[in-house]
């Protein structure tokens, strides 16, 4: 059940108010009584959520009054106070964030072959999304199939998403599709698509009969493959990351002449 501390005030201070309610104009040490907060705590507890303007009080009367600010008034400005913090929060972490990519920033890619999996819809798609957030310079991409197990939508538009963001920071992006995938986009990715990619100059989109299986090839060095399921066509099991310049130059040498020989696509 919500309570006043979820709001950020102390135990002490949701009884000292709640008692307020009920008690109308009172002196501190009456509210001590009612609202069980000891007299040694009670005006420290009075002027705190007098701070957060949720009472007023009556300064030229002896011994001092208090009321309550009236309930909704009260929970709006404790709203009000949680957001203002939240966007604080969010505006240092922000700068955080800034101030960490540099220090971060990895040395030269390593020539080591790496790879890495996922299996799961939410996991696949998160390992997809991450590895187009990482592209530096070129991203080829090709798609012969939805699976079933991933909300179209939902990922189309993460996807469209870091593609428009890989576009902006200088990334070369080549998508191509079998024709009758075009058909079976979501309108809202296809809007996006035609309102956000295809008009970038470094965004090209063919299509093609001659593809098979689901791939991303990342900067010319790594390769991500979505592997179906072996007994659900229409269902993907993994995704795979592969870290290794050799073997992304063979899926490039099989993907470049099927690009070749695609149809441009129009939005």
């Amino acid at each position: 059940m919500a309570s006043l501390r979820d709001l950020g005030l102390s135990e002490y201070e949701a009884r000292a108010y709640r008692a307020l309610l009920t008690t109308g104009p009172t002196t501190a040490k009456e509210l001590s009584q009612v609202s069980d907060v000891p007299m040694g705590r009670i005006y420290d507890v009075l002027n705190s959520i007098e701070q957060y303007n949720l009472v007023r009080s009556q300064s030229a009367s002896r011994p001092k009054k208090y009321v309550a600010v009236e309930p909704d008034t009260a929970l709006d400005r404790l709203l009000q106070d949680k957001k203002r913090e939240l966007a604080e929060k969010e505006s240092q972490y922000e700068s955080i964030v800034s101030d960490l990519v540099g220090s971060l920033e990895t040395t030269e890619t390593v020539e080591e072959r790496f790879w890495t999996a996922a299996v799961g819809p939410s996991e696949t798609a998160d390992l997809l999304v991450e590895r187009l957030a990482a592209a530096d310079t070129r991203i080829q991409m090709v798609a012969s199939t939805f699976s079933q197990q991933f909300d179209v939508d939902r990922l189309g538009e993460r996807v469209a998403a870091e593609l428009e963001g890989a576009l902006d920071r200088g990334v070369e992006v080549s998508l191509l599709m079998r024709p009758q995938l075009v058909d079976e986009l979501p309108d809202s990715v296809g809007r996006r698509y035609r309102e956000s990619l295809a008009p970038h100059e470094r965004f090209d989109c063919r299509t093609s009969p001659d593809v098979s299986g689901s791939f991303t090839i990342v900067d010319d060095v790594e390769v991500v493959i979505e592997v179906a399921h072996p007994l659900r066509a229409a269902d993907s099991l993994a995704m795979i990351d592969l870290k290794d310049r050799e073997f992304a130059a063979d899926v490039r040498e099989e993907f470049e002449p099927r690009w070749e020989q695609a149809d441009p696509l129009s939005f």
